[in-house]
């Protein structure tokens, strides 16, 4: 019996030794991997993985066009027969406009946009000069960074540095086209009548150096909360960026509320060159982590795919462009009409509370008056007609 249990009892030492290893075994080969693959891996070709990234969204593009047209046929099928009592002005179709207009998009010469590149410059220039005198931008930053959607494993992030770029970027090439040329045309595009609508296109290209630096911590909170913590230091710079611009107004429909919009997006073939620098750790530092670049640049892409390009696109409500005194300056009466601006006002707000006293009289007599017969209205009864 003893014999027995000894043997057991090896038994079971060994199996729980080899165990043991293997389980120690596995830690080494995946803290090998971790280091071979994550820390020393090679950064892919930019080129192959541009390719390979505009490859996929083409896919997407596809796919979605297709889906599109599908839809389309389904709703003119089931269209209804429109009445033929109520005589509607003829409709409005993306060829009628371009004969009104004298543009013909096969003939008509790209244009340069110089003039459109000035006002974006100086814009542009008006926005840095606006970041330099105050830290709006600082805060609104960092409020999106340090959001409530921020991971439990970093600690509070900081920004060490923010550079907005020198250079402007540049217009060109722009060309008008029907937004069918491709079969259904870009999603930014909105149908006219029945000939679709137009869309203006043009190439953009900036090459600048516009950076972006925090700080942060990663924090392991296993098995105890801040076991382990290990600065990490991150500088994303916008190196270049070229693509193309899809523009094109959705006006408003007698149907619907909606506002005219203008909505913008970038075709699916934009290139975006990155250059990113990292350090990781206290002591031992780690520069310049290929895999952490590659993950930042992934999420980057992803987050400007997700907003702006084909098939999404980006929508601004556009204001009223009919002329109103209230908004006219300049001049030497400049002062005489934003004084008559507030007369007015002043005006309108009287009559509002002369109306107002007025109803209260009203009703107040009316109060009186039942109050006098002895009677009493029921809600929902017809008018001067009184419940005893």
């Amino acid at each position: 019996m003893s014999t027995n249990q000894a043997g057991q009892s090896s038994l079971s030492y060994t199996q729980g030794f080899l165990l043991f290893l293997l389980g120690q075994l596995s830690i080494v080969i995946l803290i090998g991997a971790f280091i071979k693959y994550f820390i020393f891996g090679d950064t892919p070709n930019e080129d192959a993985s541009s390719f390979t990234l505009s490859q996929s969204r083409r896919r997407g593009t596809l796919g979605h066009k297709s889906s599109l047209f599908s839809l389309e046929q389904r709703q003119r099928s089931l269209r209804r027969k429109r009445s033929s009592v109520l005589r509607n002005p003829p409709p409005l179709t993306t060829a009628t406009i371009l004969s009104k207009t004298y543009y013909n998009v096969n003939s008509h010469q790209p244009e340069s946009l110089d003039w459109f590149n000035v006002l974006v410059a100086q814009t542009i220039a008006q926005f840095r000069s606006d970041a330099q005198h105050d830290d709006a931008i600082l805060r609104s930053l960092s409020g999106v960074l340090n959001g409530p959607q921020i991971p439990d494993f970093l600690d509070e992030i900081k920004i060490t540095e923010v550079s907005l770029g020198e250079d402007f970027p540049i217009f060109s090439n722009c060309r008008v086209i029907p937004v069918d040329e491709d079969g259904i045309g870009g999603s930014a595009g909105t149908a006219m009548g029945e000939g679709g609508g137009l869309q203006a296109r043009m190439d953009v290209d900036l090459s600048d150096l516009i950076t972006l630096g925090v700080e942060t911590k990663l924090i392991l909170n296993y098995p105890k909360p801040r076991v382990a913590v290990l600065p990490v230091a991150l500088s994303v710079s916008v190196v270049r960026f070229s693509g193309t611009l899809s523009i094109s107004f959705i006006p408003s429909s007698p149907s619907t509320p909606s506002p005219t919009t203008l909505a913008f997006s970038f075709l699916d073939d934009y290139r975006l060159d990155l250059s990113i620098r990292s350090l990781v750790g206290s002591r031992s530092r780690l520069q310049d982590v290929p895999k952490i670049a590659q993950l930042v640049e992934q999420r980057l892409h992803s987050w400007f795919d997700e907003r702006c390009v084909e098939p999404r696109f980006q929508q601004i409500v556009m204001p009223s462009l009919w002329p109103r005194k209230k908004n006219t300056r300049g001049g030497d009466d400049e002062d005489v009409v934003v004084g008559s601006d507030r007369r007015e006002s002043r005006a309108e707000t009287r009559g509002d509370r002369e109306n107002e006293r007025e109803e209260g009289e009203r009703i107040h007599a009316e109060g009186l008056r039942r109050r006098a017969g002895g009677g009493f209205s029921m809600p929902g009864t017809m008018p001067d007609i009184l419940m005893a």
